[in-house]
């Protein structure tokens, strides 16, 4: 293959439209911190403390390495299990106090905003009851176990108007950032397949901690864990530590991490809900007592688009792959670096792949987490950056927690008005998105939405 110099690769790339900068997304969550500092404390509750609630809890009081501060303060902790509530109380700060009921919490005047991280199974009920009583909403996804909870949730927030933020914070990633322009700029040329996937391979038996092996009913109010859950089940440490595990509490894979991948997407392609979903796995690894499966797929068809959305997903295997966004001139991979090829049959690209200034075998653009800028060509640049995973977005270099920074659009909204990122009704299209995927496979039959009904038939 003939080399390419260095000119003659940026010469190929001059008028083709790449990328502008995230200037303005630094300046808008400036203009959020000076807001912070400004005003008076918001007073935060956080309504379940197990791994994801004790993640946002540190992100929102986290003010290490330029991180803002939110200006917050916690003023409750509402927790079944006695060990972590002890946990969740020491780590909010002095002025929080303890609430076994979270219907309590939410009468509590001085509550303003509610963080919710419980099991899926309970955040319909718990999000609708916040909104009731005017409490501004951050819910983790996925946003509800069932389409009625999700119509239920949605109708209750837009009639409050509090202001609700799904906890997607992938929105704040400078690489999904960064595909939204290119494909905007329409450097892919008309995209006709979008593929993403999702790759664990975690132990079989990972999850049974000491902690597990300690827990007893006396210190776990059994009944409300089980709540609004289908069925009522006897005392289980496996069902209250894996929840996710079972049909009762979660969403299988499609809720739990299809939802991830679908509001990437989502944020990049403003894709909505799509018009059928049909999908298929099975549950051949993790032969533990699970109900879910552990290998999920799904294909969802957007014809007014022209495209088709793939999901394959394993909870057996670790190797990493990427999200693919193929056009007709060029492919998007999005992973651990972004990076564009040119197709070799591109029309947009023709003369400048014949004339030996673009070669459709090496990356066309290579975007790498930390930089401020595209580098269009392959270099052996630092690796640093490519083993980051979502917890962190740069920002100029700089880096950043992501869930901090969906935190603090979600208080900059509170406090001077506008709309989140990942609000009511991106939040509507996850859960109707993940819940196709759910009933196509439960039910093994393609599945369709139909817009004016909203109903899955």
């Amino acid at each position: 293959m003939k080399s390419i110099k260095r000119r003659d690769f940026l010469a190929g790339i001059a008028s083709v439209p790449l990328l502008g900068n995230t200037r303005e997304f630094t300046e808008e969550e400036s203009k959020a911190s000076s807001a912070a500092g400004k005003s008076d404390p918001l007073r935060l509750g956080i309504i379940g403390y197990g791994r994801r609630g004790e993640e946002l809890l540190a992100a929102s009081m986290n003010t290490a390495g330029g991180q803002a501060d939110l200006n917050i303060e916690f003023r409750a902790v509402s927790e079944i299990y006695k060990l972590r509530m002890e946990r969740g109380l020491a780590a909010a700060g002095s002025k929080a106090r303890a609430y076994r009921s979270y219907l309590d919490l939410l009468d509590s005047d001085d509550i303003d905003a509610v963080i919710i991280a419980t099991p899926d199974h309970w955040h319909a009920a718990m999000a609708i009851e916040a909104a009731q009583r005017g409490k501004h909403i951050y819910l983790e996804k996925c946003m509800t176990r069932t389409v009625d909870e999700a119509k239920a949730v949605r109708d209750a927030v837009k009639k409050s108007e509090v202001v609700f933020q799904l906890g997607h914070q992938g929105r704040k990633r400078d690489l999904n950032l960064k595909a939204r322009e290119l494909i905007a700029n329409g450097t892919l040329g008309k995209l006709s397949l979008i593929e993403t996937t999702t790759n664990r391979n975690n132990e079989q038996e990972g999850w049974r901690t000491e902690e597990y092996k300690r827990l007893s009913k006396d210190a776990l109010d059994w009944d409300m864990f089980e709540g609004p859950s289908a069925n009522n089940k006897p005392f289980s440490p496996e069902r209250y530590f894996a929840w996710r595990n079972y049909w009762d509490y979660g969403t299988g894979m499609s809720g739990d991490l299809l939802s991830n991948e679908f509001d990437v997407i989502n944020s990049i392609l403003d894709l909505g809900i799509p018009e059928s979903a049909v999908a298929t796995g099975g549950l051949y690894h993790h032969l533990d007592g699970r109900e879910v499966p552990d290998v999920f797929q799904a294909a969802f068809e957007y014809p007014q688009n022209a495209f088709t959305l793939l999901y394959s997903g394993t909870l057996a295997s670790g190797i990493p792959r990427g999200t693919l966004f193929m056009g007709t001139d060029a492919t998007l991979e999005l992973g651990r670096i972004l990076s564009v090829w040119v197709d070799k049959q591109s029309i947009k690209y023709k003369s400048r792949i014949k004339a030996g200034m673009i070669d459709p075998s090496a990356p066309f653009v290579n975007y790498e987490r930390g930089q401020s800028s595209v580098d269009a060509v392959s270099s052996a640049t630092s690796k640093y950056y490519a083993d980051r995973g979502l917890a962190h977005t740069y920002r100029e270099g700089k880096e950043f927690n992501t869930t901090q920074l969906h935190l603090a659009e979600w208080l900059h909204c509170i406090r001077s008005g506008g709309l989140t990122s990942c609000n009511i009704d991106r939040g509507f299209e996850e859960a109707i998105t993940s819940h196709m995927a759910t009933i196509s496979f439960q039910e093994g039959r393609k599945v369709k939405w139909d817009y004016e009904t909203e109903t899955i038939i």
